[in-house]
This record gives C-alpha cells, sequence and structure tokens, in this order.
C-alpha cells in the first residue's frame, strides 16, 4: 500500500538561521512590524511504495530524516505517515 510521508526539518532552537533573518527583515521593510522572530526550513512530501505498514513507514522516513533529510547536529525534524 501507498503511504505518504509529510516532513518538517528547522533549524533547533539557538542555530544561526541568515534566512530567516533576511525574511523577517523583509518583512518588517513591507509594513509587518509585529512579527518578532522567522525561522525559515524545509517542507518534503515523500511517497513510499511497497511497504506493508503505516510502523513500516514510519520506520523507514526516520532512518531517511536521520541519514539524509536532516542534519542532527543544526536541525530538528518532525513528520507524519498517511495513506496516499
Amino acid at each position: 500500500m501507498p503511504y505518504l510521508a509529510r516532513i518538517y526539518v528547522t533549524p533547533k532552537p539557538g542555530v544561526n538561521d541568515p534566512q530567516g533573518s533576511a525574511i523577517l527583515g523583509g518583512l518588517k521593510s513591507l509594513g509587518y512590524g509585529g512579527v518578532e522572530r522567522v525561522r525559515a526550513g524545509k517542507y518534503l512530501e515523500v511517497n513510499l511504495d511497497g511497504v506493508s505498514s503505516a510502523e513500516e513507514a514510519t520506520e523507514r522516513v526516520r532512518e531517511m530524516c536521520e541519514r539524509l533529510l536532516a542534519n542532527p547536529v543544526i536541525e530538528d525534524f518532525r513528520f507524519e505517515v498517511v495513506k496516499a
């Protein structure tokens, strides 16, 4: 059964985020003064086929994140797995 993983990768708290800072500056220059902080990250969708259960899909996605999709030193990740 095919599954879809929605993966969110964000900088860990305390890690410098120049892209988030640039976005914050742009928002303030456009008049959005109430914005105090922006953290920029990545959103990925991964289609999985050939897995037999949601548990197997979850384990594969966790491994993908730990090995490639997120840098565990500076990034956190979270994901959800749903039937495609």
